[in-house]
C-alpha cells in the first residue's frame, strides 16, 4: 500500500470521525489540540480503521484496473500472476484427462493448436508433466508432420516439435520437419489461391486465412534454428500473396477465403469470421517471436499486427468477449472463446513487445482475460468454443474443442508475462 495514500486516508478518516462526533454530541466534541487523551486515542484508532477501509475500497480505481484480476505491466508479481498460471494448469489438466475422448487424429491441426498452447504452458510451469506429455506424442509419431506434403494444416504440429527440439537439442525432433519444409521450398506449388474443397491442389498454398497460423511460424522457426534465410524468403513470399488476396485494407480484417468476398451478414455487413482473424493474429505473434530484429520483413508483420489489433480492440463486447461474426455480433450473440483467446494473445503480446500502447490496450486485454476465465467450468473445462467450421456459427456454453484450449493457453502465457 502506498505510504502517502495511507496517511491521506487516515487524515480523511480523522475528518470524518470528527464530523460524526460533532454531529452526534457537540457537547462532548474534543478537538485534537488538547482534550481528553483517552478520547484522542479512541478517535485515532477509529480514523485508522476507517482510513484503511477507504484505501482498500479505492485501490482498484486508483490503480486503474478492476479488483481481483492481476497486477498491471510493470507492477511486482503478485497473486494475479499465480492466478493466471493456476487457471492455465487447471484447463490443461482437464483437457489431458479428457484427451482420449477427442476424435481428431493426434497430428490433425486441431490437436496441433492444442500442443502449441500446451508448449507455452510447459515453458512457464514448474510441473514437468506438460512437456513430458508433448514429448510422448512426438515420440509416438517419430516427430513426423501429418500426411500431406503441402497442406498447411498438416505442418502445424511441427511448431510443437521445434519447441521440443530447442529445449532438448535432440536432432530426431528436428529432422522430419527439415525434410518436409526443404522439399516444399525446392518444389513450390503452382496452385492458385482460389480455394475449392473438392480439389486438393487448391489447398497446397495458403489460400484460407487459418493457414497463416498453421504453416508460416514453422518456416520462421526453421530460419531461426538453422540461420538459413531461405525459410524466411519462402514464408514472406507466400504470406504476402495471401495478404494481398484476402486482406481487406479498409476493414483491416481478413476474409476467411475468396468465397466470402461477395457474401454479407444479416445486417448487410461483410462477413469476417472471428476465429479466422484470430488464427491470423496468432500466427503473426508466432512469426514475430522468431524474426530477428533486423529482418527486412519485420516491419510488414509488425504493422499488420498493430493495424489488426487496433481494429479488433474496438470490436470487443462489453463483457470482454468477441463473437463468431466480428461485424454482426447481434446475429451470433453468444461469446466465442477460441477467437477471443487468440485476440487476447495477440494484444497482450503487442503490449509486451512495445508495439501497442499499454494505456489503450491493457484494459482490453484484462477485460478479455477475465472473460476467458469466466468461460472455464469449475472442473477446468473451457466452454463457448465454436465447433469446426469456415464461417460464423451459433455456440453454446457447453461446446468445447482442443483448439480453443490451445488459444486459451497461448493467451494465458502472454497475460502471465504482463506481470513481469
Amino acid at each position: 500500500m502506498n505510504r502517502k495514500l495511507s496517511w491521506m486516508a487516515i487524515a480523511a478518516g480523522v475528518v470524518i470521525i470528527d464530523s460524526i462526533w460533532l454531529a452526534l454530541d457537540p457537547g462532548d466534541f474534543v478537538e485534537w489540540k488538547g482534550g481528553d487523551p483517552l478520547m484522542k486515542a479512541i478517535k485515532l484508532v477509529a480514523a485508522c480503521v476507517l482510513g484503511a477501509g477507504v484505501v482498500l475500497a479505492a485501490q482498484p480505481a486508483l490503480s486503474g484496473r478492476a479488483p481481483g484480476i492481476m497486477p498491471a505491466a510493470g507492477d511486482e508479481p503478485g497473486p494475479g500472476k499465480r492466478q493466471v498460471l493456476a487457471v492455465m494448469e487447471r484447463v490443461a489438466d482437464w483437457q489431458i484427462a479428457h484427451q482420449n475422448q477427442v476424435t481428431h487424429h493426434d497430428l490433425d491441426w486441431t490437436n496441433a493448436a492444442l500442443y502449441i498452447g500446451m508448449s507455452e504452458l510447459a515453458a512457464i510451469s514448474k510441473d514437468a508433466k506438460y512437456g513430458k506429455w508433448l514429448r510422448d506424442i512426438g515420440w509416438k509419431y517419430q516427430w513426423q508432420p501429418n500426411g500431406h506434403m503441402y497442406l498447411a494444416d498438416d505442418l502445424a504440429v511441427s511448431q510443437m516439435y521445434l519447441d521440443m527440439y530447442r529445449r532438448t537439442g535432440d536432432k530426431r525432433m528436428l529432422d522430419p520437419t527439415t525434410a518436409r519444409t526443404e522439399w516444399v521450398i525446392r518444389h513450390p506449388s503452382a496452385s492458385s489461391l482460389l480455394i475449392d474443397y473438392k480439389d486438393y491442389l487448391t489447398l497446397e498454398r495458403w489460400s484460407w486465412c487459418d493457414a497463416l497460423f498453421m504453416a508460416p511460424p514453422v518456416y520462421a522457426q526453421m530460419s531461426r534454428i538453422t540461420g538459413d534465410p531461405k525459410y524466411l524468403e519462402f514464408m514472406d513470399k507466400e504470406f504476402k500473396a495471401t495478404y494481398d488476396f484476402l486482406y481487406d485494407k479498409g476493414e483491416r480484417l481478413f476474409y476467411r477465403d475468396h468465397t466470402f468476398f461477395d457474401k454479407k451478414e444479416a445486417n448487410g455487413k461483410k462477413i469476417f469470421w472471428g476465429r479466422g482473424n484470430g488464427w491470423v493474429m496468432g500466427g503473426l505473434v508466432k512469426i514475430l517471436k522468431e524474426l530477428p530484429g533486423n529482418a527486412p520483413s519485420r516491419r510488414f508483420y509488425e504493422t499488420l499486427l498493430v493495424e489488426m489489433s487496433e481494429r479488433v480492440a474496438g470490436l470487443q463486447d462489453r463483457d470482454g468477449y468477441w463473437h463468431a461474426s466480428l461485424l454482426d455480433p447481434g446475429a451470433y450473440p453468444n461469446p466465442e472463446t477460441s477467437g477471443s483467446g487468440f485476440f487476447v494473445y495477440a494484444l497482450a503480446y503487442g503490449i509486451n513487445s512495445g508495439l501497442l500502447d499499454a494505456g489503450k490496450s491493457l484494459p482490453v486485454v484484462l477485460k478479455g482475460w477475465e472473460a476467458l476465465r469466466k468461460a472455464v467450468f469449475p472442473d477446468g473445462k473451457l466452454g463457448w468454443v465454436q465447433p469446426i467450421g469456415r464461417d460464423p456459427r451459433q455456440i453454446t456454453r457447453e461446446m468445447t474443442d482442443v483448439y480453443g484450449v490451445g488459444a486459451f493457453l497461448l493467451a494465458g502465457g502472454e497475460v502471465y508475462r504482463l506481470t513481469k
